[in-house]
């Protein structure tokens, strides 16, 4: 009976063997690899680089200050006997107007005298010369006469002392006229430190004046705004007419503009700012047409200076956004591949770059964020439209920033 139920057994316990041997197999059995899909493109968003012909402008800051400021002096002593009415501060004058005059009685009274003087050795010379003929014809005979008797000594004693009283005459004449204080050029004062009745010695500093023709503003340059203007440390552009400046501040409220020229840079690079200071000249800052809206270009105030550099040819512009750390930019190539470039900037601005080398004209520089950047990773723009179709519309944009 037991042998009979095992042989009845026998084939399900060799059935179920069968299926789990299949089932072991079927775990082991090495699986076909999943298949990895592509990584998706990262969408970025791009500009075109335009070529440009364009003139770069660079800002600075600095102080107006007068080309021409003189310490008044006495020169002469003496009881200060007049002033004019433009010898207050502010006051404003013209070549040869008299500011102050000193008392002059005593150097007039001098003047006269050397003036006799003068008449006299005039006379005695030509009694010397006449003396001197007289001899000369009496001693006609002999053959070596001498000086003495020629009176050639008395007559160059008469000729030394007319050249003594002459020289006399001219030192009481400019004593004379340094009893009037007068300046060559229009301008005005800007202090003054004597008044009416006062008496002044020789070497009395009795005020200080300042030229109105023209003003200069000092302006510190960076060598790479020096670049963007395309002149050298040194350069002096009087002959060209320099480099036009448009001048601006605030007074009032009101925003006065005023026109001058970038007529010369230092020779050298200040050892403390690092920078090379450049000169701004105006021209007549205190007439009424000086400025945009008729105010003064005043001697101390503070402006802020726009420069216009030279015409720049064949410079690529780019957005500011698309000029990374360490002048890299990044180029969306027509693959859509990320390239990654070191670029030559000339000049950079809150809203653009000009560049020399790094991108051609047309090629799409990226704008936006990349993380973690690799050069050759895919790349799409973010509007998804073609990159061979997209047209370059933007103009060239030259606002600037120091």
């Amino acid at each position: 009976m037991a042998s009979e139920l095992k042989r009845a057994a026998l084939p399900a316990v060799i059935g179920l063997m069968g299926v789990a041997a299949y089932a072991l197999l079927q775990i082991t059995a090495p699986q076909p690899a999943p298949e990895l899909e592509a990584p998706r493109p990262i969408s970025v968003k791009v500009e075109p680089a335009i070529r440009t012909l364009t003139r770069p402008t660079v800002v600075a800051f600095g102080e107006v200050r007068p080309a021409v400021t003189t310490e008044l002096v006495a020169q002469v002593g003496g009881k200060v006997v007049a002033t004019s009415s433009a010898f207050i501060e502010g006051g404003h004058f013209t070549p040869d107007d008299v500011l102050l005059s000193i008392e002059d009685t005593d150097y007039r009274a001098a003047m006269e005298e050397v003036v006799a003087r003068v008449a006299a050795a005039k006379l005695e010379l030509e009694q010397a010369l006449a003396d001197a003929d007289v001899a000369r014809k009496q001693l006609a005979a002999q053959s070596n006469p001498s000086p003495l008797a020629l009176r050639e000594p008395q007559v160059a004693r008469a000729e030394s002392a007319l050249r003594a009283a002459q020289t006399s005459l001219s030192l009481a004449k400019t004593n004379l006229e340094r009893t009037q204080i007068r300046l060559p050029y229009t301008g005005r004062v800007e202090s003054k430190f004597v008044d009416l009745g006062q008496y002044v010695n020789p070497g009395k500093v009795l005020g200080t004046v300042f030229g109105t023709d023209v003003v200069q503003v000092r302006l510190p340059l960076t060598t790479n705004q020096l670049v963007a203007l395309a002149v050298p440390i040194g350069y002096q552009g009087a002959a060209d007419g320099g480099l036009a400046t448009t001048l601006t501040a605030k007074i009032g409220g009101l925003v006065h503009r005023w026109q001058g020229a970038l007529t010369g840079l230092d020779a050298s690079i200040d050892p403390t700012t690092r920078t090379v200071y450049g000169t701004v000249v105006i021209e007549d800052p205190y007439s009424e047409t000086s400025s945009l809206v008729d105010m003064p270009l005043a001697v101390g105030l503070y402006v802020d200076a726009e420069v216009e550099g030279r015409l720049m040819v064949d410079a690529v512009q780019i957005p500011s956004a698309g000029l990374r750390a360490g002048d890299k930019i990044f180029v969306l190539t027509g693959e859509g591949l990320l390239d990654i470039r070191q670029a030559d900037v000339v000049h950079r601005s809150r809203s653009t770059a000009l560049l020399s080398a790094g991108v051609e004209p047309g090629e799409q520089v990226i704008v936006s964020a990349i993380r973690n950047p690799v050069r050759g990773m895919r790349l799409q723009t973010i509007d998804g439209a073609e990159i061979a179709d997209r047209v370059i519309t933007e103009p060239a944009n030259t606002d600037n920033e120091a």
